[in-house]
């Protein structure tokens, strides 16, 4: 049955999601990296947003300042449809990424028909196709833990992963989260996958987090792949995300030595392709070092990174993330 959406997807998932959004627990400036920072970093602490007093027409055409297109709310609502308002920022989408196919879902729907993807999701927009190509491996085989990209990719046939890889690969990575220090934020709730600034309930200290809300929610809600993010991050975390990028910090060596001096990804012997930094979101990358540091990936060209990763703070991660995202392409 072609009718699931977004919201639909499992308690647990959102929880990871928006955990990962959010980074949403305060943890002081404590230098370990044990278990149980991680632990506290990912717990959400944001309240979920209130409901509207009425639902809205899911029949009712939406439409976005600029695009000719019209979607219902429902058809931005399926994970069945890549909602295009802009099909000329990018090259025709195959049938996998912009509407699934049989019970695999529309890649597009999540990482949008730009490649650029969301908060809860991944950028992969420009990212080589034997990366990406060994990456939907690693999710079938349960050597990268996700349960939602696992099941996905069950579904969808060899055919389709490649078409789907050489798509997004060929696409222009362009960064689309303006990356902010501050030592106080917007308070914040959940709506569905993302956080949202919450009307009237002032600031609050970003302690050691990574806050990242759309620049227009209710573009965002609609699919809107030009409509952006802003990325609160602690002050003075770029600087020195740069130091540890640059030189490394205790054991753990420096980004660059892998990543390249740019953060621009690069093939290294003896390793394979190392995946760019460059201006990706940062709630994304912190979630990922946890979750090497965690053991959840494991295949084997993860393995560098679950050996650095453990010489890292939950501070010293956000600082590189900070750092990485900020840096142009």
């Amino acid at each position: 049955m072609r009718t699931p959406t977004k919201p639909s997807i499992t308690v647990a998932a959102i929880v990871l999601f928006a955990a990962g959004a959010s980074m949403a627990a305060a943890i002081g400036d404590a230098p370990s990296s044990s278990d149980a920072a991680i632990r506290a970093a990912k717990a959400p602490e944001n309240p979920p947003a209130t409901k509207p007093a009425a639902p809205p027409d899911d029949k009712m055409l939406q439409r976005i300042p600029g695009s000719t297109q019209a979607y219902s709310l429902a058809q931005t609502k399926s994970l069945f449809v890549a909602p295009d308002w802009w099909p000329q920022d990018h090259p025709p989408m195959p049938q996998i990424v912009a509407y699934g196919r049989g019970e695999a879902w529309a890649c597009g729907h999540c990482h949008l028909p730009t490649g650029l993807g969301r908060p809860e999701d991944a950028a992969v927009a420009g990212l080589p196709l034997a990366y990406i190509m060994e990456q939907f491996r690693a999710f079938r085989d349960g050597e990268r833990d996700s349960p939602i990209m696992h099941e996905e990719l069950s579904r969808v046939s060899d055919v389709d992963l490649k078409l789907a890889a050489e798509y997004f690969s060929k696409l222009h990575f362009t960064p689309w989260t303006r990356v902010i220090e501050a030592a106080r934020v917007p308070r914040t709730h959940q709506e569905n996958f993302t956080l949202a600034v919450t009307d009237g309930a002032g600031t609050e200290p970003i302690g050691n987090r990574v806050i990242i809300v759309p620049a227009n929610l209710e573009r965002t809600m609609l699919g809107d792949a030009r409509s952006g993010y802003i990325a609160h991050v602690p002050p003075g975390s770029i600087e020195r995300g740069a130091a540890i990028a640059a030189k490394g910090t205790g054991a753990a060596s420096a980004c660059e030595s892998c990543h390249g001096t740019r953060l621009q990804g690069q093939v290294m012997p003896g390793i394979g392709i190392v995946p760019p930094l460059a201006g990706r979101m940062p709630n994304y990358i912190v979630r990922e070092l946890i979750r090497f540091r965690e053991g959840k990936r494991t295949n084997s060209g993860a393995a560098p990174m679950r050996t650095e990763v453990a010489h890292l703070s939950m501070k010293d991660m956000i600082d590189v993330a900070a750092y990485a995202a900020s840096r142009k392409p």
